[in-house]
């Protein structure tokens, strides 16, 4: 029960899939979280074939009172919470004529609220040297018109990530986004594998280096 945990939120066969292959080849025990329980446990035994020690927790990730519970269920299960890595976001091909209210608050509840109800839910498992990671993009800077509830949520994002960094920083508990420039798997740069090495290089990060904020490719 003392091996670092890493909680994936809106674990795919991308990025979400990179991330607990690459923290568990270090050791850390991997929880995982997404809507399909069947999905979860494809992946699950796919990373089991690897030897990485794997749990999940079904959650609609729309559902923050679900997703909370769901977390809480892996922090109780391992008794910790060393890395939550948050990586769901909605694409909504519409533009802002077309885009109703109600469609952008539902995508910005997926992009920017599930990460809120995490969070909550990791903290009594999380203690000094624990990080958050948050997957961001450059639609924050440089939004699709055809897509714009995507540039709002990852904008969302790198601001809440940024004033969790500042609330938790007392407690040793450090918060950072991954602004990642380009189109996943557009070039050997963007490979999902090289992704998760970024986010796992800055979870290693001392906090007198910390940065709330870094662009992949940097």
């Amino acid at each position: 029960m003392g091996e670092r945990v890493v909680v994936i939120i809106g674990v795919g066969p991308g990025v979400g899939m990179s991330v607990a292959r690459r923290f568990g080849s270090e050791g850390f025990r991997v929880g995982l979280v997404a809507r399909s329980r069947e999905h979860l446990e494809q992946l699950g035994a796919t990373l089991g074939d690897n030897g990485i020690i794997t749990g999940w927790a079904p959650a609609d990730i729309a559902d923050a009172t679900a997703l909370a519970a769901a977390v809480r269920r892996l922090g109780e299960h391992h008794g910790r919470i060393d890395v939550l890595h948050y990586n769901p976001s909605v694409f909504r091909q519409k533009d802002p004529l077309h885009l109703g209210v109600d469609e952008l608050l539902d995508d910005v509840r997926v992009g920017v609220g599930g990460l809120l109800a995490a969070v909550q839910a990791a903290r009594p498992f999380m203690s000094s040297g624990a990080r958050v990671l948050a997957t961001g993009s450059v639609a924050a800077d440089e939004p699709w018109n055809e897509a714009c509830s995507l540039g709002v949520q990852k904008a969302g994002l790198r601001n809440l990530v940024r004033s969790l960094d500042a609330t938790l920083a007392p407690d040793g508990i450090r918060a950072m986004s991954l602004t990642v420039r380009g189109t996943l798997g557009a070039s050997p740069a963007l490979a999902p594998d090289r992704v998760a090495e970024a986010l796992f290089a800055a979870a290693m990060t001392a906090d007198e280096s910390w940065r709330a904020q870094l662009s992949y490719p940097a």
